[in-house]
């Protein structure tokens, strides 16, 4: 955060007398003097992680969002004044108030120390804070979440319980995870998939879908029923992929978009599609490849052999 250093001292201050919302014993909350600059700066810096963002006094806001998290943004705003060292009952100098707002996307906002993420995300180690960086998406066979499903060559049986956990990593207290919408379709990229299919959106969800947690943790959990897309009926595996879009949501804001227990007129009022004017490009994480079998009657011949012998 910078100011011109120039208009300081036409005022008759100088960078010893200035700091971010009066904290002006505190070292950190001065600003330094960039003299490489035309015209010279005085810059000031603040941490922007949940843990540090408001040691200078600065407020932290998370933003309203038009959206199913009812978060996008996280606003930081305060004031650089200045200090008058006069001690008489009147003063010849010109007080100095900046106001500050600034706005940083809410992924900036995960503890971003330790970016090291297995399975199906991609880690990025840098410090820039990336928040598909902290996302995993795994798909279990149990309803612990403990097995990794494990898929055979010639594909699941159809209405496998398919288990799914999406879980944040090095995210701070002040944030869960909150599922908007998730979806499979034929290709890894879904905007070229010649089919898909909504699991969920909102609280509107598919018959074999049950969401087990949504918003309340810092992972959110379902499961549905292993299917098959009719685009496939000639093949003898059915191949697809499950996407879920993601979002981090204030705990306060969570609990308010992950109650489904409602009827469905008042879900749907809930939940809606965000325009493009009111959303940032979405966060998505993917599954690997899920492949499901072709009935055939086979296991079932199989089992009546044995039953006549």
């Amino acid at each position: 955060l910078s100011i011109y250093l120039c208009p300081l001292y036409f005022a008759g201050s100088n960078e010893s007398f200035v700091a971010l919302n009066n904290q002006f014993s505190n070292t950190d909350c001065r600003g330094s003097v960039d003299a490489t600059v035309s015209p010279p700066l005085l810059r000031f810096s603040f941490s922007i992680n949940d843990n540090d963002a408001t040691s200078c006094g600065s407020h932290l806001q998370v933003c309203i969002f038009k959206d199913f998290s009812n978060i996008e943004s996280v606003n930081i705003s305060g004031i650089i004044n200045s200090y008058d060292p006069t001690a008489s009952t009147i003063t010849y100098n010109q007080e100095l108030v900046y106001q500050y707002s600034c706005n940083y996307p809410l992924e900036y906002f995960v503890n971003n120390t330790r970016l090291e993420v297995a399975g199906v995300s991609i880690a990025i180690k840098d410090n820039n804070g990336t928040f598909r960086s902290t996302l995993n998406l795994r798909l279990y066979s149990d309803t612990n979440y403990t097995n990794a499903l494990i898929i055979p060559d010639n594909g699941l049986a159809l209405k496998t319980k398919i288990y799914v956990e999406v879980k944040a990593t090095n995210l701070t207290d002040r944030f869960n995870v909150l599922l908007d919408h998730c979806f499979a379709s034929t290709s890894y990229f879904p905007l070229n998939s010649s089919s898909s299919y909504d699991l969920f959106i909102g609280c509107t969800k598919d018959q074999q879908t049950n969401i087990i947690s949504n918003g309340e943790n810092q992972f959110a959990r379902f499961y549905f029923e292993a299917f098959r897309f009719t685009e496939h009926r000639n093949l003898p595996t059915s191949t697809y992929y499950l996407h879920c879009i993601t979002r981090l949501c204030e705990k306060s804001a969570c609990s308010t978009f992950s109650k489904c227990k409602r009827r469905k007129r008042q879900a749907r009022d809930l939940y809606t599609t965000p325009g493009p004017s009111e959303a940032s490009d979405p966060v998505t994480i993917t599954s690997p490849l899920i492949s499901t079998m072709t009935d055939n009657g086979e296991y079932f011949s199989i089992g009546f052999k044995g039953m006549c012998k």
